[in-house]
């Protein structure tokens, strides 16, 4: 057997050699995850260290959310530099680069200087995220391929809940020390550009047009789907506190079981991506909006619990389902781009979940209502889920994908 890149089709790679690989490019797509929950138990502390700065409860803020904008902004211009340079080449570069970002927190004594090396830190994390996708594509095929991305799921959720808790130490320490945490993508580029092999395909010259038939539908579900998937993330602690929870503990352990759901999700998809996502995509959607239904009108903290539960779930299949249905037509010499555009879509709609619900919440009556009122709308996504595929389907048997 051969490791699969040497051609677009695909064999199956060694076990070990392909196993190592993914292993590596998993913990690389863990990073952007760094990137969006580390800062969060610190930034009441940042906010205390720069009190005499104007517009401090503006910028603190922008500080966590800025890198997830950037991705959202700019993974399409990796996914070209992705497709036009090489994988592995970008990848290495945009690790290197990301400690420097990351780590400039440490000696930084301006909060305008701290929100400009987060914009660098997003730019290293859209190149990243994109680079690490494309390759796990590349390398594994078939439902091998459906078996990484369902794992790169349940990595970066177990990652967000460790990196949260490793935030909320350090932060003891010191609103700098999470920073450190930075140099561990020193470590993931070293094993990058030692163990992980090319695919055997050398960058184009012209690169060939972006096929958006097959993209230009699952990433426009996708964007949506970054919305629902994002809301019992972000919203979760909101809700418990409107209901009359003051308890971090609690909170933390609501959150906790909910993001342990998400990884479910992602695991569950490994054992069920063969049947496609005109079956798996309307059952995603559905548990996502039963569970955002729940929550929604519930006040009772267990019941809240349980809502949040099953909506993860629904998001952890949900992800996974999107990225497989979004790339399995490209080939590769596209991929990256397709890669570029579904994470932006992934990112762009996490960004603007808060903002939606925010919007809506006013004139519905509350955060609750506006979660339900969401979850009404997933549900309808749902109902019409099945037809999205199968239209999108024939569209893509008009469309010759370029190799």
């Amino acid at each position: 057997m051969t490791v699969i890149g040497q051609d677009d089709q695909g064999t199956e790679a060694r076990p070990r050699r392909a196993t190592g690989q993914g292993v590596i490019l998993l913990a690389g797509s863990c990073l952007p995850i760094l990137g969006s929950v580390l800062l969060a138990p610190v930034l009441p502390r940042l906010m205390d260290a720069f009190a005499g700065t104007a517009g401090v409860d503006v910028l603190v803020p922008i500080v966590l959310t800025a890198p997830a904008l950037v991705i959202g902004l700019l993974a399409p211009v990796a996914g070209r530099l992705v497709d036009a340079a090489g994988r592995k080449r970008v990848l290495v570069v945009a690790l290197l680069v990301y400690a420097l970002f990351g780590t400039a927190p440490l000696y930084l004594d301006t909060l305008g200087a701290i929100v400009a090396s987060r914009v660098g830190v997003g730019v290293c994390e859209a190149a990243i995220m994109t680079a690490c996708t494309t390759l796990l594509a590349d390398l594994f095929d078939g439902t091998a391929r459906d078996r990484w991305f369902g794992r790169q799921t349940i990595a970066t959720t177990l990652a967000a809940t460790v990196f949260f808790g490793l935030g909320g130490a350090l932060g003891a320490v010191s609103w700098r020390a999470p920073f450190w945490l930075y140099l561990s993508s020193l470590v993931i580029a070293l094993l990058v550009a030692v163990f992980v092999r090319s695919t055997g395909r050398t960058p184009a010259a012209s690169l060939p047009p972006v096929p958006w038939r097959l993209i230009a539908v699952p990433c426009l579900v996708t964007l949506f789907g970054g919305v629902v998937f994002y809301t019992p993330i972000a919203e979760l602690s909101l809700v418990l506190a409107s209901v009359g929870v003051t308890s971090t503990a609690t909170i933390g352990l609501v959150s906790a079981v909910a993001s342990l759901a998400t990884a479910a999700g992602g695991f569950t998809f490994s054992r069920v991506a063969g049947r496609g996502p005109r079956v798996l995509l309307p059952v995603a959607l559905a548990l996502a909006a039963a569970g955002l239904v729940v929550v929604g009108v519930s006040s009772a903290v267990p019941v809240i619990a349980v809502g949040a539960v099953i909506a993860s779930a629904g998001t952890g299949l949900l992800l996974p389902t999107l990225l497989t249905w979004a790339l399995s037509g490209l080939g590769f010499a596209e991929r990256g781009r397709g890669t570029g555009f579904w994470t932006a879509a992934m990112f762009i709609g996490q960004f603007f979940c808060p903002l939606v619900l925010l919007a809506a919440a006013g004139p519905l009556g509350g955060l609750s209502a506006a979660i339900l009122a969401l979850g009404v709308l997933t549900a309808g996504v749902a109902a019409f889920a099945p037809a999205i595929v199968r239209a999108q389907r024939s569209s893509r048997a008009v469309t010759t994908p370029v190799s």
